[in-house]
């Protein structure tokens, strides 16, 4: 049986980061993507220049579209810029029970634009982290959920302990940002596990935080545990960032479906 996964975020022209990312990184673990779209971007490899969210209640009902119709093995959040929205999403959540959920609280794009408003923190850290799996911010949002800055692989151990214990699920704190290796650090259950690969010196970097979680969300479908669903997606990353795929004028995408030319 093929694993469903359903991913709740933005959509991208360029194809590189939300909607567009997940569906092509959970097709290429194996599984098959469904989606609700939260919002409609302007944007390219070089910039991100106009967001329109698309109404709360046509959230509700793409969600429930799918729901009543296809179970997701596994649920996937992205990008949800509004309280409103964050509330809708969180209480279908509620309502379903999917079996697992993965949340990426994602903040900023990679080419620096704000994608959630400073009041919807509130109803992300109080609605939506709780009734998640796992949550994979990187070192800037986790900088906003914790408060103060992270800037070492100690420091994001203690960071993701702290932060698994405040919200009652699994953290991975992504160290992308890192001048270090590529050193990616997992709480579970007050368990820490480092995951660490080479670091590939690129500027193509465009829709990694989406590429990752929804990879994730994959191995979570098809019945892996965390620890062998975070393993598998970030080698997948690790070997999609090594392809040195250059599209664009700016921080290029991934080549998602690299498999298919080696």
């Amino acid at each position: 049986m093929i694993g469903t996964v359903l991913t709740i975020a933005g959509s991208d022209p360029i194809g590189g980061a939300g909607i567009q990312a997940d569906i092509k990184s959970i097709t290429m673990q194996g599984c098959y993507a469904m989606c609700a779209v939260t919002a409609l971007t302007v944007q390219n490899t070089l910039g991100v220049t106009d967001v329109m969210d698309v109404p709360p209640d046509f959230i509700r009902s793409q969600i429930d579209a799918v729901f009543t119709d296809v179970l997701p093995d596994a649920v996937k959040i992205g990008m949800v810029s509004n309280t409103e929205s964050i509330r809708v999403i969180a209480e279908r959540l509620r309502h379903y029970q999917p079996k697992s959920v993965v949340v990426d609280p994602v903040m900023v794009s990679t080419s620096g634009h704000a994608l959630l408003q400073t009041d919807a923190v509130e109803a992300l850290c109080g609605e939506l982290l709780p009734q998640a799996a796992v949550i994979t911010p990187n070192l800037p949002e986790t900088t906003v959920l914790l408060g103060r800055e992270v800037h070492t692989a100690a420091e994001m151990e203690t960071a993701a302990k702290e932060l698994s214990e405040k919200y009652g699920t699994a953290v991975l704190v992504k160290g992308g940002h890192l001048t270090e290796n590529a050193v990616d650090v997992l709480c579970e259950g007050g368990t820490i596990h480092r995951f660490a690969t080479e670091r590939i010196e690129t500027n193509n970097t465009h829709g990694t935080g989406c590429t990752l979680s929804s990879a994730i969300a994959s191995g979570l479908a098809k019945g892996l545990t965390l620890t062998e669903s975070v393993r598998t997606a970030k080698q997948y990353l690790t070997d999609a960032l090594k392809t040195g795929f250059d599209l664009g004028h700016g921080n290029g995408p991934l080549l998602h479906n690299y498999q298919l030319f080696s």
